[in-house]
């Protein structure tokens, strides 16, 4: 029987990958939405907001994450207007990206998240926690649809 070993004695087919933790990011110049999932379930879960527009405390906050849940790698969403045009946000999206990269020495993934921040709001809404004061939860939520996107994507290849 060919295969290897992951760390927990899981014998794995060749080819398979062991299971992996992934942060994913809904970033924006003030808020920053995190979410957390892995690649054995599929599954995303919102985790946290960042308030806050220094780099400084956007990476602090980051790296206690990354020491808590030790990911594989990163899904950063990559802003586009509806017909796919890149904008400016997602250029900072992108220098997001490389500082992950560069900081925790992590992969970095780009996903579309065209609609995410709409659907997460309508999700608070069905939810009926819709409005001004609910709208820091939609970072997360937007992160988490980002990133269960994202695992879809990979379990349909």
């Amino acid at each position: 029987m060919s295969g290897a070993s992951d760390s927990s004695g899981v014998r794995l087919s060749a080819g398979q990958r062991p299971p992996q933790t992934l942060l994913a990011f809904d970033f924006g110049t003030r808020f920053i939405g995190i979410a957390v999932g892995d690649t054995e379930t599929r599954c995303a879960h919102p985790l946290d907001l960042i308030d806050a527009e220094d780099n400084a405390t956007r990476f602090a906050r980051i790296g206690a994450l990354v020491a808590e849940w030790s990911p594989a790698g990163f899904v950063v969403g990559l802003p586009q207007s509806l017909d796919g045009v890149e904008t400016e946000m997602s250029r900072r999206a992108r220098r997001f990206a490389r500082q992950l990269e560069a900081r925790f020495k992590l992969r970095v993934e780009m996903a579309d998240e065209r609609l995410s921040s709409a659907s997460a709001q309508e999700l608070l809404s069905l939810r009926g926690r819709g409005g001004r004061e609910n709208k820091h939860e939609s970072h997360a939520l937007a992160a988490q649809i980002i990133l269960q996107g994202f695992l879809d994507e990979r379990a349909a290849v």
